[in-house]
């Protein structure tokens, strides 16, 4: 009958070690077809040009003897690949956990290919690599909200002050573009910095960011959770009231506290938002929910410090449903169709940043299915 056919896809950018174990991973379940992304596609997916050319990367992945074949895919966006899966009618799509979209599960379920998630397995002693370990500017952080989100927003906060919680997240993973983890915002600071945030005053420099990125005339003002959370290591209570900058803010990087709060957070990928997104179309603001958003950002902000897994998943998920309740375009059809999958199985949910798209986010005590989990900066 002959061997299995197994595809994988990605950008390998900057071959390293962690890409040749994948490969050679994934080619223990047969023949290894590899589809590499366009110059073009992952220009719009991240937002960069690639270090090496799509000619380059083809040559390189060619040249490993765990590929059989390799080629660059002929579409574009998140699912590029697809009429190069239905061409090569694999048995198998192989990809790492931070690869992983419902989008492809339920493709390689409509074509009836068994779909396989991995860790990130090391050949040997060697460490664990990634390409975004490996770029220089990948020290810079990124930010996940996880509660209060909008209360950043005067036009929220007007009718009821409240805190943002947010923390700072060591760049382990290459966040899509449009994603909610503030990559625009991580974009001016690498403009600034470069290479990671400076020694200084941290809301001095917080607060450097967000003028950078919001110079006068600024039609929609990024709100200033965005840059604190990338600046401020550590778990942040962001406390808002009627203005775009916080009226108190309130840090914790006691390195217990953080450590168990990520070992209860799990982030599950979902497609980046759509361009054409719009999340403020349809908006219903209003005294009551922005009253429910912060009652539910305060209950988060207790649950966490007395380590309450059970409180902190209800006020979780209490944050996300007042948010959406004031701002319905944060849900669309996948985030719906993924989140009723899950939501039996944790202890409570949430969608990152302005929702459409991007991760989902649980508080789970037991591994979620299929999801990768995060790293919080220290200091």
């Amino acid at each position: 009958m002959g061997k299995k056919k197994v595809f994988v896809s990605g950008c390998y950018d900057m071959l390293h070690s962690g890409h040749v174990a994948f490969f050679e991973e994934a080619a223990t379940h047969g023949d290894l077809y590899v589809g590499i992304g366009s110059d073009k596609t992952i220009h719009e997916l991240k937002a960069r040009k690639t270090i090496h050319t799509e000619d380059e990367r083809l040559y390189m992945v060619r040249a490993l003897k765990s590929v059989k074949e390799a080629w660059v895919n002929s579409g574009s966006g998140v699912l590029d690949f697809v009429e190069d899966l239905k061409r090569l009618q694999p048995d198998i799509f192989f990809v790492n956990s931070d690869g992983h979209t419902p989008a492809k599960e339920r493709l390689c379920q409509e074509l009836g290919i068994r779909y396989i998630v991995s860790q990130r397995i090391p050949h040997g002693s060697l460490p664990v690599r990634s390409t975004t370990a490996l770029r220089k500017e990948c020290l810079i952080p990124y930010r996940l909200d996880l509660a209060g989100g909008w209360l950043d927003q005067p036009s929220v906060s007007k009718y009821c002050p409240g805190a943002v919680l947010t923390i700072s997240i060591e760049p382990d993973y290459e966040f899509n573009d449009r994603s909610g983890m503030s990559t625009s915002s991580r974009k001016k600071a690498i403009e600034l910095w470069q290479a990671d945030i400076p020694e200084g005053d941290k809301e001095k420099l917080a607060r450097t960011l967000f003028c950078f990125e919001n110079p006068p005339g600024t039609k929609y003002v990024s709100g200033s959770q965005d840059s604190l959370g990338i600046v401020l290591p550590g778990l942040n209570r962001l406390y808002y009231n009627g203005d775009y900058w916080p009226e108190s803010i309130e840090s914790i990087t006691d390195r217990d506290l953080l450590g168990w709060i990520e070992e209860r957070l799990w982030l599950v990928p979902l497609s980046p938002r759509h361009a054409e997104y719009d999340v403020l179309a349809d908006t219903r603001i209003n005294e009551s929910d922005a009253q429910r958003l912060s009652q539910a950002a305060e209950a988060c902000w207790q649950a966490l410090k007395a380590k309450d897994v059970i409180a902190w998943g209800k006020a979780a998920s209490d944050s996300f449903e007042a948010q959406v309740a004031m701002f319905p375009n944060m849900i669309v059809s996948e985030v719906s169709t993924v989140l009723e999958t899950y939501k039996s199985k944790v202890l409570g949910w949430k969608i990152s940043g302005a929702g459409g798209g991007g991760y989902l986010v649980f508080v789970s005590e037991q591994p979620v299915e299929k999801a990768i989990q995060i790293r919080i900066r220290r200091g």
